[in-house]
């Protein structure tokens, strides 16, 4: 029996190979050039970040944001934007990891399910600083290359093979039975 005549045979694909999932809170205080009165707004802007396999536990994300935060001072009377660059490293772990795979040589694929987003703006108690809580949330999937068995058919392929003969011609018995008709007439009004 040779090489060709057995019964299975090993493909070398690529497949997720790891998982995970991560929910973050941040606070950061931000020093605005006036004392706060009030805040009026809050916004997070262009968020960018990059993801890379740290150990065979976790993924690192480095990343970036702009908070953007309108206020008044001067005793509500006059209104200025601050807008402050914040930097982050998450580490995500991986809930799910595949042992099989055949090399170290990985692609870290990250997708945001929750964009950096303020829930909460407030002036701090000294009256100087202004908190900002922002929550963000990360997927993870490790790709990499690993074996998958299949079971070959001993016959081989077969050339007579057509992918439009599935079977499901009518036949004149089953057109017989189709009503022209099917509408009501009652419904015609």
């Amino acid at each position: 029996m040779t090489f060709l005549d057995q019964e299975f045979r090993e493909i070398i694909t690529k497949a997720v190979c790891g998982k995970g999932r991560k929910f973050t809170q941040a606070t950061h205080n931000i020093s605005p050039s006036h004392r706060p009165s009030s805040i009026l707004g809050c916004w997070v802007i262009n968020h960018l970040y990059n993801a890379k396999k740290k150990s065979e536990e976790t993924v690192e994300i480095n990343g970036s944001y702009d908070i953007n935060i309108w206020y008044s001072y001067n005793d509500n009377t006059k209104t200025e934007v601050v807008t402050e660059r914040v930097t982050y490293c998450d580490y995500i772990p991986l809930s799910v990891k595949d042992e099989n795979c055949l090399s170290d040589d990985y692609d870290v694929i990250a997708k945001v399910i929750q964009q950096p987003n303020c829930l909460e703006c407030q002036i701090a108690n000294q009256g100087h600083k202004i908190v900002v809580e922002i929550e963000r949330e990360f997927v993870v999937q490790i790709i990499g290359e690993t074996k998958v068995k299949v079971r070959v058919n001993p016959k081989g392929f077969n050339d007579n093979f057509d992918d439009d003969d599935w079977g499901f011609d009518i036949t004149d018995d089953e057109l017989s039975d189709v009503s022209p008709d099917f509408v009501n007439d009652k419904a015609k009004d």
